[in-house]
């Protein structure tokens, strides 16, 4: 990373923060980036997020060509290439450097870049192949499937798509399927233990959720040791002659599908061989399948069904979470994972395509054209109609991704009948099935192409006489109606 003396002064892209940039917070929620690995933010710029990452115990150095260039760059578990590619105007100088950082990289490199819709925030004049500001500075602003291609150029393996303008490169398969597993696969949660009778007790309440006996080495050490006494017979017995087998049975067919899942999404990002597979998946396909090609042959056919418009609309008909309409489905977060295993994998594949974002509350599945949609919707749980703030859409027929942000609008969408977006046993549905039962007495449904945006929706309470006072809905007060009158 030279600087350039005759176009662009990089230093002045380096921005101050005060807390985690948005690609290194991904890295920590996604346990990329723990206590127990080292760090190294390649061109870490001010060194804002190795301070943060340090506050947060992990070994963490940073090393940049202007504010720290005497820097050891040492080989490190994780590689941060933060913000940087997009502001090397020389292509040669890019390639260099993102192979620099893939170098380094023991374990995964995250590599992010800032995204062609962020256009409007750039001013400039074009120069090469992205722009030259005022400040003399250059950004190249990548397309969300043109990062992920020229990593995986760059470094030769199949990257994964973490969030929009964040993609992360893994060493070998096993780290690769080991984050796709954790990302589909729910991680095993284990009841506390502290005598012999408590951790049998924990074992049956995992067998009953995952539909088979754990293996020692999934079990945490001090449950282990509680129960090293028994030969496994025996704690087979006292766990079979306990469990609730409607149970195991529900928790075996959960596990099914979710190996299926892993499988098909497996296939998607690029598939290893069964010894790449993590530990639990490997017994997962061994007690629930009668071999890993039949495990595998399973998930083709499933991956296979996303083509199909019929099916997927069929599948959309049957779930039992969700708001569908003619076009599409729309699932709250809380549901995502109750909807048929096929648009699961719906919404995983785009996910890992072009990267869910951080912020979401409604996933949009199209019903043809297969194209998911993360809409944003912050205040749903506490705005009776809440407004959206941005959408982001992925392709994926062309693997290409697209924002909307509406924080600047003035006349936003706005959702309504809330319960219908959620399952049915949610906490909250049946406190917004009652507002959406009260505003279709009070007739403020009655035309519905008018309500869709905040002004539409306003002329209607007004026409009808009401108002809401959180999710309740009672007749305006005199002083409102006599302002309209």
């Amino acid at each position: 990373m030279v600087q350039q003396t005759w176009n662009s002064d990089r230093r002045l892209t380096a921005i101050s923060r005060a807390g985690l940039s948005v690609p290194a917070r991904q890295a920590v929620l996604d346990r990329q980036v723990t206590p127990g690995r080292s760090v190294l933010d390649y061109g870490c710029g001010r060194g804002d997020d190795v301070r943060a990452l340090q506050r947060l115990d992990c070994v963490a150095a940073g090393w940049d060509p202007f504010f720290q260039p005497d820097a050891k760059m040492e080989p490190a578990d994780v590689v941060l290439l933060t913000y940087v590619l997009n502001v090397i105007e020389d292509p040669h100088e890019r390639r260099k450097t993102l192979q620099a950082a893939w170098n380094l990289a023991g374990t995964v490199l995250v590599a992010s870049a800032r995204l062609t819709w962020e256009k409007s925030k750039v001013k400039g004049e074009a120069f090469g192949d992205g722009l030259l500001t005022s400040r003399q500075t250059f950004q190249h602003l990548f397309r969300a499937s043109e990062l992920r291609d020229y990593v995986e150029e760059v470094t030769g393996v199949r990257t994964v798509s973490a969030a929009p303008g964040v993609v992360y490169a893994f060493k070998d398969e096993t780290a690769r399927l080991s984050y796709l597993a954790h990302r589909i696969v729910p991680d095993a949660e284990w009841l506390a233990s502290e005598d012999t009778t408590s951790a049998i007790a924990a074992v049956v309440d995992h067998v009953e959720r995952r539909g088979r006996t754990p293996r020692v080495e999934e079990m945490p050490q001090p449950m282990a040791e509680l129960l090293s006494h028994l030969r496994p017979n025996e704690l087979s017995r006292l766990v079979r002659d306990s469990a609730d087998q409607a149970k195991v049975e529900e928790g075996a067919r959960r596990s099914t599908l979710n190996t299926l899942l892993f499988l098909a999404v497996e296939l998607f990002n690029g598939r290893g061989p069964f010894a790449s597979l993590p530990f639990s998946v490997q017994l997962d396909v061994r007690a629930f399948f009668s071999s890993y090609r039949e495990a595998c042959q399973r998930s083709d056919r499933l991956l296979l069904k996303l083509r199909d418009d019929t099916y997927v609309r069929g599948a959309m008909n049957a779930s039992t979470v969700g708001k569908l309409t003619p076009t599409a489905l729309y699932v709250h977060q809380r549901a995502v994972d109750r909807m048929p295993t096929v648009l699961r994998l719906y919404e995983h594949c785009a996910s890992i395509a072009a990267g869910r974002p951080q912020a979401w509350t409604v996933a949009k599945l199209r019903h043809q054209g297969r194209a998911v949609s993360w809409l944003d919707y912050p205040d749903f749980d506490t705005d009776p109609h809440p407004r959206l703030l941005s959408s982001y859409q992925v392709d994926l027929k062309t693997l290409e991704a697209s924002h909307t942000s509406y924080a600047e609008s003035s006349n936003r969408p706005l959702l309504h009948r809330k319960h219908e977006f959620l399952a049915p046993d949610d906490a909250d549905s049946e406190k917004y099935r009652r507002l959406t039962e009260a505003e279709v007495k009070a007739g403020l449904y009655e035309h519905p192409h008018l309500i869709g945006t905040e002004s539409g929706w306003e002329a209607e309470l007004d026409r009808c006489g009401r108002e809401l006072r959180g999710h309740r809905l009672v007749r305006a007060k005199a002083d409102r109606q006599a302002r309209l009158d």
